[in-house]
């Protein structure tokens, strides 16, 4: 074989060329490691339509129901989140509904013993009070409920508006903090009248 330097130049110049590509186009875009490597929230439980009841003494003072429940994390990170939405019943000493709570989310930190419901959350009481916020979280073990956030409460006569508030659970003592407007219902709707 009649190999000259060109030749021989070619055939040492292509492969280390090739290698050089190979490694040139090797890149890993940092976003796609991240969805790669990052953990998948996964239920370690899984319920459709479940029902909770608490009861103290054999005696039922809370029901919680939900379209769907998924329990996550160990120990004292466990948690239980309701994305499909909750009702929470609350009960008097004679077994009557004496509140009802509703939202279209709710997470229950299980070892805190506390739930906080968000998105849409109405209360409302057996006087027909009815409170509207987009978060409210409950103290199960002090039996309040609370928000910092916006509130609305409409009772027979008036709808008062403001930042934050505190109940307990069955919403038949509240408080608003800062109330920032009063409408007065009964006032209006007399008004209204004819002789």
């Amino acid at each position: 074989m009649n190999f000259n330097k060109g030749t021989l130049m070619y055939t040492k110049i292509i492969p280390v060329l090739f290698a050089f590509g190979i490694l040139c186009s090797c890149e890993n875009d940092v976003e796609e490691i991240a969805s790669l490597t990052k953990k998948e929230k996964v239920p370690i439980s899984k319920g459709k339509n479940v029902e909770f009841i608490y009861s103290e003494k054999s005696d039922v003072k809370i029901k919680i129901t939900a379209p769907l429940m998924e329990e996550y994390g160990e120990d004292k990170n466990k948690y239980m989140e309701m994305t499909e939405g909750i009702k929470v019943l609350f009960y008097d000493s004679l077994l009557n509904i004496a509140s009802t709570l509703t939202s279209n989310y709710a997470i229950h930190r299980v070892s805190e013993d506390i739930m906080e419901a968000k998105d849409d959350v109405v209360v409302v009481n057996d006087k027909g009070e009815v409170l509207n916020t987009e978060h409210l979280i409950w103290l199960k073990d002090s039996a309040k409920i609370y928000t910092e956030e916006f509130v609305k409460i409409t009772t027979e006569d008036e709808i008062i508006m403001g930042d934050g508030m505190e109940a307990n659970q069955d919403f038949t003592k509240w408080k608003i903090y800062n109330i920032t407007g009063i409408i007065n219902i009964k006032e209006e709707s007399d008004s209204l009248k004819t002789d």
